[in-house]
């Protein structure tokens, strides 16, 4: 099974809430996409932080599932922090993607980009996640 079908067979039911996409895996990046929905809007039709927060944390942690330890029973997020640096309007589409700053024996940091679909930047997500 290749990294991507892996995620894909993962139940992951938020993220499928919020419409995230996987589109590319593998052990050094973990890319994903979601519509920018009114429901996951604020003020003046822009993406929601929570909705941003949400997908980068979904993207973290697939990415670390596919680079856990053979004896790991799975994984939670125990630290995130994002900068916002823009928005995105409500009907574009918001790419994810997840790569290694370090991947340990207990704990793994990833760093995460979500841009839009004509390459602005709208924040930049670090999360560590904790080996279970």
């Amino acid at each position: 099974m290749t990294p991507l079908e892996k995620i894909n067979s993962l139940k992951m039911p938020f993220a499928e809430l919020k419409g995230v996409t996987f589109t590319e895996a593998s052990a050094e990046r973990v890319v994903a996409q979601m519509q920018v929905r009114p429901d996951l809007c604020t003020l003046h039709h822009t993406i929601h932080g929570g909705a941003v927060m949400a997908l980068a944390d979904s993207v973290g942690a697939a990415a670390t599932v596919i680079n856990l330890p053979e004896d790991a029973k799975g994984t939670t997020t125990i630290e995130s922090k994002t900068n916002f640096i823009g928005g995105a309007k409500e009907g574009s589409v918001v790419t994810a993607t997840a790569t290694p700053v370090h991947r340990g024996r207990r704990t793994q940091v990833w760093q995460t980009r979500i841009e839009t679909d004509d390459g602005k930047l709208v924040a930049i997500v670090t999360q560590t996640q904790l080996v279970l």
